[in-house]
This record gives structure tokens, sequence and C-alpha cells, in this order.
């Protein structure tokens, strides 16, 4: 295989598109290195499933996987890649080591998909009924995803919000970070006012966030508009609802567990607004993406609409209280000159912050510029060379002997 132009990249899943935002992330950044002519090694420790996508479809080689397993040593040196990419920093903290030791030439790239200390920093809170405080994000999880960071040469960022966190909070050098949103645009055809209806909800119910919305819509949100709209319905649609999501369907209160969506475009498109009352995250929100695509306006909460609309007008409502979180609900739903305009809202912030076109060229020149100047950028990430030493003395002995000891079960 040709090395010069040789991509690996170590999923902590084999991605799903149509399951969540994560996974239509994966495609869009192994579409883009496609475009940069590399060839493509997507290999992962986890099952496949279902619903995975046919990555051999688009000539990417897939390559299975063992956590703390020499096998991948051999894999990889063989391999000999130019860029090895992380999903996630859990991902880097297995396998990082292995590759820093076995091809230390190729350049590391972390997609941190969103930065989990704020995420469960914020769940931390929203469990504690409190407000979150900046000294939630100091947690040991914090300590290893920080690591993680700085022991990779790059790690792409989907929020600007998270971005100026690592920089202020725990000083990231901003040449480490780079700015890479999800990509969307509005779909050729979205339906009016008039053909559209209902409220819908989409969310992976795997992740926690989407499953404290729906608990919330049902408890909180829902009953406050259901008494205002006694006959329009919310349709909940997600992958892998559990049993204790699956329960909370009530069609006397026009509150509809739907499951998998089929086709997340059409159910989307169908509805006439998303609620998205998200109460903790990081990120940004591809399901409020998709419903700017759609031409379906929404409303969410601050922390649903983070880094995703900077001073452009909301495609809806952002608000947090939930009595005003449901009449801006309502009044959305029933006035046709408001959804109008945040439809078209939804539109601009699409074509200014999320094109494909307005981060191709950029990402293409500094991952030629990291490949070329890998020794002087890391250079200015001593520290990072200081973890990298000691996290592959700890993390290889910590691994060795968990083999050993699965060699003598």
């Amino acid at each position: 295989m040709d090395n010069r132009k040789t991509l690996l990249i170590i999923g902590i899943v084999w991605p799903e598109p149509k399951s969540s935002a994560a996974g239509s992330r994966m495609i869009q950044l192994v579409d883009i290195f496609k475009q940069l002519d590399f060839t493509i090694v997507f290999a992962s420790a986890a099952q496949e499933g279902e619903f995975s996508f046919p990555l051999d479809e688009m000539g990417i080689e897939r390559k299975n996987i063992l956590l703390n397993d020499a096998g991948f040593d051999a894999f990889v040196s063989e391999l000999q890649p130019n860029i090895v990419l992380f999903d996630r920093f859990m991902i880097e903290e297995q396998f990082g080591w292995r590759v820093s030791q076995s091809c230390p030439d190729a350049l590391k790239i972390l997609d941190t998909e969103d930065l989990h200390c704020l995420r469960l920093g914020r769940q931390k809170a929203c469990k504690e009924n409190r407000d979150f405080d900046i000294s939630d994000l100091f947690s040991d999880v914090s300590k290893r995803e920080i690591a993680s960071i700085l022991r990779c040469d790059i790690s792409l960022m989907v929020s600007e919000f998270e971005i100026n966190l690592l920089k202020d909070q725990f000083k990231i050098n901003a040449s480490a970070l780079m700015y890479l949103p999800l990509f969307a645009e509005k779909n050729s055809e979205v339906s009016d006012f008039n053909k559209k209806e209902g409220f819908v909800f989409i969310g992976n119910f795997l992740h926690e966030p989407n499953w404290n919305s729906v608990l919330y819509l049902k408890e909180t949100i829902w009953p406050l508009v259901h008494k205002q709209l006694p006959g329009v319905t919310l349709k909940i649609y997600g992958a892998y609802p559990s049993q204790k999501v699956l329960q909370l369907h009530n069609p006397k209160s026009n509150f509809l567990i739907e499951g998998r969506a089929e086709n997340a475009s059409t159910v989307i498109s169908d509805a006439r607004v998303m609620l998205a009352p998200l109460r903790f995250g990081a990120g940004i929100k591809g399901k409020l993406l998709e419903a700017m695509q759609y031409g379906t306006p929404s409303v969410t909460t601050s922390i649903g609409a983070e880094s995703m609309h900077d001073a452009l007008s909301w495609n809806g409502f952002v608000e947090d209280n939930p009595q005003e979180f449901a009449n801006k609900a309502v009044q959305l739903y029933n006035d046709e000159n408001l959804w109008n305009e945040s439809q078209q809202n939804g539109f601009e912030i699409l074509k200014a912050k999320f094109s494909r076109e307005l981060y191709f060229s950029e990402f293409s020149e500094k991952i030629n510029y990291l490949l070329h100047n890998l020794k002087n950028h890391r250079n200015e990430n001593f520290i990072g060379q200081i973890l990298q030493h000691h996290t592959l003395r700890s993390t290889e002995y910590m691994s060795r002997w968990i083999t050993a000891k699965n060699k003598n079960l």
C-alpha cells in the first residue's frame, strides 16, 4: 500500500450516519480525506451492527482490531500510515501509545466530536438541580481528555465555544486546535407551512442528553404545549430506544414514541416545528442542523443552540424557561409569518456557518503544512511531548500486563 497517502482511522464504533450526528461526522471526514487522495483504512474493535455504513462502497478498507492486543502493533507497523485519526479521546488512550511506538512520524489527529468533560460537567450539575459552574469542568475525565488533546498533533473541534474554553481554562495552544464543524446545506426541496404538521424530536437514545430531553419533554414541556394545542402530536424518533423510553408512549396526550426513523429527512421534513429542550450537552447538535436543512424551525435551549448561530437570528426560538419554551413553541406553530421568517433564518445559518466549502481549503492547507512541518509543530507543544513520553511508558506497561494476563486465562 502506498504509505505516502495513507490515513488510518481508529473508530470507537463503526459509523452509523443514520443513527447519530457522530456517524454523519465520521463519513464527512472520510469524504474529505478521499478528496485529498488518501487511501483510507478504517479500524475498530467494536462489533459491526445492522446499521453500520458500508465503507467498502466508498473504497475504504475495513480492519477488525482488538483491545490490548499486540496484533495491532504488527498491523500498524506494516501499514505505516501518514496520518492516524483517533475517534474520540478514549481511542487515543487505548491505541495512541502503540501508534507512537510503531510509527512515530505519523501525524496524530484527534476528532473530539464534543468536549466530554464539558458535557459530563453539565450533566452532573443538571442532576444536582443547580447551575453549571466552571469548577465542574475539572474532573478526572477532563484530565484524561486534555492529556489526549496534548498528546495529539491537532484536535478537530466542532464548537468555537469549546475551542475558547480549551484556550482560556486549560491553556491549550491555539495551534493544536482546528475548528471543523459538521457540514450541512439547504435541501433542494422544502415544504411550506401548510404542508407540515405536528412537533418532532429526534436523537440517538444511547446519548444521555437525548434521553434526558425526552424525559423533560414528557414531564414538563409537553403538558404545557398540549394544554394549548390539544389536537397536535409530538413524535419522538431515535435509534436504540430502551424500555424506559418506550414506556413514555402516551397516545392520549399525543406524545408518541416512534423509535428509529427509517428516513430522518422525511420525519423532520413532515413536522412543522422541532422541539429540542437540551439541558446539558456539548458540541453542536446534528438534529438542529437537520431541522434547518429541511426547513423545519425549532425551539431549543441555550445549550442546544450553543456555537451554532453566532450573531445570526435563530431559526425559531432559544429559550431555557419551560413555560416560555412551551409558549414560544405554540407561537411558532401557529404564526405562519413568524414561521416563514424562522425557516429563512435557518437557511442563512447553514450558508454562513456550515457550508463545506467554507472549510475545505483551510483544512487541506493545514494538513499539508503539518505533514511537512511535524517536528517543528511538535516542538511548540513540549508539554505534549512530556505527556507522550510518560504515557508511552505507563500505558504500555499496563496494556502489556493485561495482554499477558489474557494469555494465561
